[in-house]
């Protein structure tokens, strides 16, 4: 995942992440560059998912909004 091409399109994939997890809020996928561990972290303790699983299913969501 490219952390430049992922920003641009941060919003619709962050609207992938709360289809698949629902209990995600705004502020859990806050998109800060440079900080995507730190994302990927909270998306982590919120959905209690292994960090691959978490990194597999933000990979896959921008995969579909076109990167």
């Amino acid at each position: 995942m490219n952390a430049t091409t992922m920003k641009g399109d941060w919003n619709k994939t962050k609207g992938k992440l709360k289809q698949k997890w629902a209990d995600l809020t705004d502020d859990d996928l806050l998109f800060a560059e440079g900080k995507m561990d730190e994302t990927v972290g909270r998306i982590q303790k919120r959905t209690g998912e292994s960090r691959e699983a978490v990194q597999k299913a933000i990979d896959d969501a921008n995969e579909e909004v076109g990167h």
